[in-house]
Parts: C-alpha cells; structure tokens; sequence
C-alpha cells in the first residue's frame, strides 16, 4: 500500500465508531490489554507492561501513513468507550493482502460487535484500500474467533503447524482467509 493521500478512514456502524487510536487512549488499551482473557489465544504480552502498549499505540497509529496498515479504536457510539481494536496490518500491495487482528473487552463479548467491527473493516478493506484477499489466524481452542471470521465471510484454509513462537512455546495458526470476489 503506498503512502495514503487520503484521511485516516474513520468507520462506522449500527452500534461502532471506529477512530484512529491517540495517546490519550494509552490508560483504556492498556487495561484492555491487561485482562488475560483478551491476550490468551493472541501473541500479544500477557501481562504487559504501560510502555509496551505505548509502543503499540504508536505502532498502530503509524501504520496509516506509512501505508502499511490501518488500525482502529472499536468505540461504543453511545457511550463513547473503547471496547476494542482491530487492525489490517502487514498489507503487501503488490499481492493486494492484509492481515487481520482484533480484540475485544469480555465485557462486550457474545453480542456480535466484534463481527460489525470487522465486517466494516472488510468494506473498507476491499473497497477503500483495493485489497483483493485479507486473512487472518487464531490460535487451535478459541471457537469464538473462528465464529467471527467464519461469519464475516472468512473460509478456514488449514493449519500450519507450529506457524510461530511466543509466549515460550510453538504455536499451531488456524488460517482464514476472504476474497473481495466472495463478499
């Protein structure tokens, strides 16, 4: 993806805002990415560090105008509070692929929204940013990712085996994928 010319892509849906994450985000990812239940089918930290998610803000908040990817704040319309976030990283424009990332407060869980975040993700994915293919893993045990993706309109396409290493152990990848001619 070449450097954007365009402003940040802000989404929305029926009941989401998804908006460029800022600093002022730091305190609410940071206790998001706290609870062990969101990073433990993930290669995000257990247990992380507030520096670490500063990094990561400002990894996710580059990504835009580098134009290697886009990530999003998944915030609450009425409420205003952040839930979540998803991201297309590590897009390969010459090939038209992204990868997908998300994750989401338990709190907000079995309610659909991480579906509605990723179904806007996806418009935006295929329509703005011309994508032809975006996938996505999750880790052998976490059924409820795989719903997500299977109900946005993600096809389960194997299993690479021991795919990657963090958390101090090898990890199988289940992966997905969706075809801009499929939605």
């Amino acid at each position: 993806m070449a450097a954007p010319k365009a402003d940040f892509p802000e989404l929305s849906s029926e009941r989401l805002r998804l908006r460029a994450l800022t600093p002022e985000d730091l305190d609410a990812f940071h206790e998001l990415m706290s609870i062990p239940e969101v990073t433990r089918f993930s290669n995000w930290p257990d247990a992380p560090k507030k520096t670490q998610m500063e990094r990561s803000l400002k990894w996710i908040g580059s990504m835009f105008h580098k134009g290697n990817g886009c990530g999003w704040g998944i915030e609450d319309r009425i409420s205003g509070q952040l839930l979540g976030g998803v991201r297309l990283h590590v897009i390969d424009q010459y090939s038209k692929c992204a990868q997908l990332g998300y994750e989401l407060n338990p709190s907000a869980w079995g309610r659909g929204l991480m579906s509605e975040a990723v179904d806007a993700v996806l418009q935006c994915g295929f329509g703005d940013l011309s994508l032809n293919r975006i996938e996505a893993w999750t880790l052998p045990g976490n059924p409820a990712s795989d719903r997500v993706l299977e109900k946005s309109g993600f096809r389960y396409e194997g299993t690479l085996r021991q795919k990657a290493r963090f958390k101090d152990a090898f990890h199988d990848f289940r992966m997905f994928g969706c075809l801009a001619g499929e939605r």
